[in-house]
């Protein structure tokens, strides 16, 4: 299946919803946002990742910043905080250059590597664009961590690969059908910008036609 350009989501929704899919739904089917510490953080980072010259070359390195990226697999659209083109026989050629480049990008975070692998997603959501576009292949980028100030080099494998897929169908299916779901709460909670826009505890709450259910079925106490 392939998607058209009306109806591609924001490529940096996969690490939304792969963290929490209601605080996905929330900002991107609801257009609910609300600001804290954190995301402000995050925003300042990538301000400074795409602030600086857009194109910068350092010998057989090519540097550019806030690439547009796209794919009509996957249904995404979005940007790239930065990729790299390494001077490789093997890589592409790119316009108005002699010689051959392997494309790398690079994600910026604030913080520091997470236990999931939310982060993971969007840097292969955005190495799969990058192969649509560049009709190449794209096998491994690098994580940077604002906080750690270090760089995470991570490789797109088949399962990795596999899940981005899965994950942008699931994206899709709950967009076309408007629905925001309720979720599992946990102390991830705590730290979302969205905590009050969401009101984690109605999650908690049993559903009226569970409740009946279950009355009827002689189980409620």
């Amino acid at each position: 299946m392939t998607y058209s350009e009306d109806d591609f989501l924001q490529l940096s929704g996969i690490q939304h919803f792969s963290f929490c899919r209601r605080q996905w739904a929330l900002i991107h089917i609801e257009q609910e946002w609300k600001e804290n510490l954190r995301t402000i953080e995050g925003s300042r980072l990538h301000e400074k990742a795409h602030g600086e010259a857009l194109f910068e070359k350092r010998g057989d390195l090519l540097i550019v910043r806030g690439l547009p990226v796209s794919s009509s697999e996957l249904g995404f659209s979005g940007a790239c905080d930065v990729v790299e083109f390494h001077k490789d026989d093997n890589g592409i050629h790119l316009f108005g250059r002699r010689d051959s480049y392997k494309p790398v990008p690079v994600e910026y975070k604030r913080g520091e590597p997470k236990k999931d692998h939310s982060d993971m997603l969007q840097l292969c959501a955005q190495a799969m664009c990058l192969e649509e576009m560049l009709a190449c292949s794209v096998t491994g980028g690098y994580l940077y961590y604002g906080e750690t100030r270090h760089r995470l080099e991570l490789k797109f494998n088949p399962d990795l690969r596999s899940e981005v897929r899965s994950m942008a169908a699931e994206m899709h299916d709950m967009f076309k059908r408007l629905y925001t779901p309720r979720v599992r709460t946990g102390v991830f909670c705590r730290a979302c910008s969205l905590r009050d826009l969401c009101l984690p505890k109605l999650c908690s709450i049993r559903p009226v036609a569970e409740y009946i259910a279950q009355n009827l079925r002689g189980e409620v106490n």
